[in-house]
């Protein structure tokens, strides 16, 4: 099954990218006529940037400069003007802003048709006698700064620097010479427009290290570690942040230079959910506010303290004229929590509603724009949710960001009459969290796969204006944040049928062909695993004896794989790998070890048996291992870089503690008292992945590779048509298999996904044989029961019974009645 996927991976691979249209350019070592030569017998090719180029432009350029010169050795020129002494250049401008760049395209040397007047996108191809005194250049055009910018670094990718080059250490290959094919390549606009991270959580990893590595002077996530930041968004081809706000870190306007560098590197700076007007309130209202206004703050209830509030947010407005941002509206607590004020829901409308009309006011007197132009963003996160439910009126510029449970799975989309609002609508989505059921603040472990499925639901809803992600400290979610912005820049490449084949996608760029395919299977297995449970998560999660097994023997085999393949990686990405790679994956193995192994020590020692203490050394063992796994990541990889950047223990939550494992005195009380007889009859249930069924009987649906507990999940693959009770259109899956005449309870798993129209319902409709189809419902409410098990667990459960008649071949057909529903396994008892 292994050869199988990777084969399918590496075949989707290539026709992905044998169907691009046209020569598409290409960097390489070796030299044919009318290449372009970049790097040459020692020799750079000239960068020409002319001026006025915006600043991000220029550090664009800055930043290819720079590339050449770690491949090649050698560091090209930069000027503003044609060279007069060389007959090669590099052509970087913008559309408008770029005499040369017009010129070219005034004289057809260059095609801007599907460029101009677009939305960041840009094109980069070889010309031939451009203008004199050159015969050859490689012309990078963008429709604007940013899209020019974008084409720079989506070049570097080309020449094979990772964006990853500085925050994970992928060190580029050396190569002598560096030379361009013939043709060109043109990439945008973006499917969604704005694209980014929420750098939150930072406690543990990314504050502490820039504190004590980077931002030495502020001893803060400060303009230092910004500017890395910023740098990797525009490498990924993202455009927007949510700057770090828990306690921990000063707010981003409190250093002058971080909204500078911002404007510098053209990135848009926005606010969280509880952050409303770009002031993050942790900071600025609970600590710094009577050093910016010589007094303590009142209450912060807008029903109460209006005019205060309303002056410090306007404060932040005016600051912030001038500079890329969104403005959250809307109002919650201080820090995550619910807004102050009237208790009844119709009243909390009420005065969300006033408190939305008086920003708005604020905003287009302060910035002296119209309303509408000012980019506003209202996200009803968690409790807001119920309060925009009960009949809110939101003015129709204003961008809907709609949230996901903090788990991965959304919660509302738009509907049809708000599809049609003016301001669209976007996604918050996390991949690391704290709160609810329980916090994975560790790992990364949501898969291309879900984040797609979800992601297309949300497009394909409208969610096109913004997608931000929650990303933690940035490290070590860095595949998933790739992944994230690969998708949002062209969501059309990645559909939840082809997202699994990025794993080889993001290996082959990151450790190079050789490796490509035996990474991608590691995180293809990693990323299975963590499906049925979270490594954060082990301790609430229940396995019978055989999974716990089975899970333990698989997390071995995948570590020793990992470390394996360690061996055989180039020298100048030992380093990435073990970040990328082997650390997650081991420390994953070890956690499963720990926490399962002191469950099956203790239920041995409850036996009386004495091979609880193998198990028990075994689970201390492990305890030990995480520890040292993660002092290499701090303290020895490259040079110690990133100390203080990994924490093993997030937030110093039980699960990361020793358990209590089985000791003898456990052992010989339970010989004195007489064990417990262990029940030996083996279980009867028959259990059977959802996509094992019969190809050419099924109606309207899809297995897709990387959801549920067993590689695939099958799906509907259309929306759901109007509901009749014949079920004459539904989808449906159709298995058979032999049962014993009687009573059968069947057990479907299903991945958590949840009703994202305001309906509440979820549901398939199951029938053994001629009976009539059962309807069951599987949505459930963030926050409320069964929704924190499904979550931690991987799935949610639905259970019907049936009565079979007669002994032979039965026929079991599932219906897939509601958008969304992912059958993942079926259980026959």
């Amino acid at each position: 099954m292994k050869q199988t996927f990777l084969l399918i991976t590496l075949l989707c691979s290539l026709l992905a990218t044998n169907a691009q249209k046209g020569p598409q350019i290409s960097v390489s070592d070796s030299h044919r006529s009318g290449y372009f030569p970049l790097v040459h017998k020692s020799n750079a090719a000239v960068i020409v940037v002319e001026p006025p180029a915006s600043r991000v432009v220029q550090i664009a350029a800055a930043a290819l400069q720079k590339d050449i010169q770690t491949i090649t050795g050698q560091l090209p020129a930069i000027q503003q003007e044609l060279p007069s002494n060389t007959s090669l250049a590099v052509i970087i401008g913008t559309i408008g802003q770029s005499s040369l760049i017009d010129q070219l395209a005034q004289q057809n040397k260059v095609s801007t048709v599907g460029i101009a007047g677009q939305w960041e996108t840009f094109s980069v191809s070889v010309v031939d006698k451009p203008l004199p005194p050159l015969q050859q250049a490689l012309v990078i055009i963008g429709s604007d700064a940013r899209g020019t910018a974008f084409g720079v670094f989506e070049f570097c990718r080309m020449m094979g620097v990772s964006p990853w080059s500085w925050w994970a250490d992928v060190h580029p290959e050396r190569r002598q010479s560096l030379y361009v094919t013939r043709g060109s390549s043109v990439q945008g606009p973006p499917s969604v427009q704005y694209r980014g991270i929420f750098i939150n959580d930072e406690d543990w990893g990314l504050q502490p290290w820039a504190a004590r590595h980077l931002d030495k002077d502020v001893k803060d996530i400060g303009p230092r570690t910004y500017e890395k930041v910023f740098e990797l968004l525009l490498r990924l081809k993202a455009n927007y942040i949510w700057p770090g706000m828990h306690p921990c870190t000063k707010a981003f306007y409190y250093y002058p230079e971080n909204p500078k560098l911002a404007k510098d590197y053209s990135i848009v700076v926005g606010s969280s959910h509880c952050e409303p007007m770009l002031r993050n309130n942790v900071f600025e209202w609970s600590e710094n506010f009577e050093h910016e206004y010589g007094k303590k703050p009142g209450e912060w209830r807008y029903d109460l303290n209006k005019n205060e509030i309303y002056h410090y947010w306007e404060d932040r407005v005016k600051q912030s004229a001038g500079n890329p941002s969104t403005y959250t509206v809307g109002m919650r607590g201080i820090h995550d929590g619910h807004m102050p004020g009237p208790n009844s829901i119709p009243e909390k409308v009420k005065l969300l509603e006033q408190i939305i009309t008086d920003q708005r006011h604020l905003l287009s007197t302060s910035l002296q724009q119209s309303i509408e132009k000012v980019p506003q963003i209202f996200c009803p996160y968690k409790e807001v949710l119920t309060i925009y439910r009960n009949n809110m009126q939101l003015p129709e510029d204003i961008t809907i960001v709609w949230a996901d449970d903090n788990h991965g799975y959304l919660r509302q989309l738009s509907g049809a009459r708000e599809q049609q609002r003016n301001g669209g609508s976007g996604v918050y989505y996390h991949l690391s969290y704290w709160g609810k059921p329980e916090d994975y603040l560790w790992l990364s472990t949501i898969s291309p796969s879900l984040i797609s499925y979800e992601m297309n639901r949300a497009y394909d809803h409208g969610a096109k204006k913004l997608w931000v992600f929650n990303v933690g400290d940035i490290k070590p979610a860095e595949m998933e944040i790739s992944f994230a912005m690969d998708l949002a820049w062209n969501v059309g490449k990645w559909q939840p049928n082809d997202a699994y084949t990025y794993d080889y996608h993001w290996a082959r760029e990151t450790f190079g062909r050789r490796q490509a395919i035996e990474v991608a299977t590691l995180k293809s297995e990693y990323y299975l695993l963590a499906n049925a449970g979270k490594p954060e998560h082990l301790d609430r999660i229940a396995f019978t004896d055989a999974q716990l097994d089975k899970r333990v023997d698989d997390y071995r085999q995948l570590q020793w794989k990992a470390k394996d393949l360690y061996k055989r990686i180039p020298p100048r990405l030992k380093d990435a790998y073990y970040q990328l790679i082997l650390y997650p994956i081991a420390a994953s193995a070890q956690m499963n070890r720990k926490i399962l192994l002191a469950r099956k020590s203790l239920a041995l020692a409850a036996a009386g048996k004495d091979s609880a203490l193998y198990y028990a050394a075994e689970a201390q063992a492990a305890f030990e291992n995480i520890k040292a796994l993660t002092a290499v990541y701090n303290d020895s990889i490259s040079g110690g870089k990133w100390k203080d950047m990994m924490s093993w223990h997030p937030r110093d939550l039980p699960v990361f503690n020793m358990p209590r494992v089985a000791t003898q005195a456990m052992i010989d009380s339970a010989k004195h008292k007489g064990p417990a007889a262990v029940a030996t009859t083996p279980s009867k249930a028959y259990t059977f992945p959802a996509t094992s069924y019969d190809y050419h009987k099924v109606r309207g649906v899809a297995a897709v590779i990387g959801l549920g507990l067993n590689r695939a999940g099958v799906t509907r693959v259309t929306r759901a048509p109007q509901f009749d009770t014949s079920f004459t259109n539904q989808p449906f899956t159709i298995y058979q298999f032999k049962l014993t005449p009687g009573s059968h309870t069947i057990k479907v798993k299903c991945v958590p996904t949840q009703s994202v129209n305001g309906s509440g319902k979820l549901r398939y409709a199951i029938a053994i044989n001629d009976e009539k189809p059962q309807i069951v419902n599987l949505h459930a409410e963030a926050d409320a029961q069964p929704w924190d098990q499904n979550v931690l667990r991987g799935y949610s459960l639905g259970k019907t019974t049936h009565t079979v008649s007669a002994t032979g071949y039965s026929t079991l057909k599932i219906y897939l009645l509601d958008e969304g529903i992912i059958l993942s396994e079926v259980e026959i008892e």
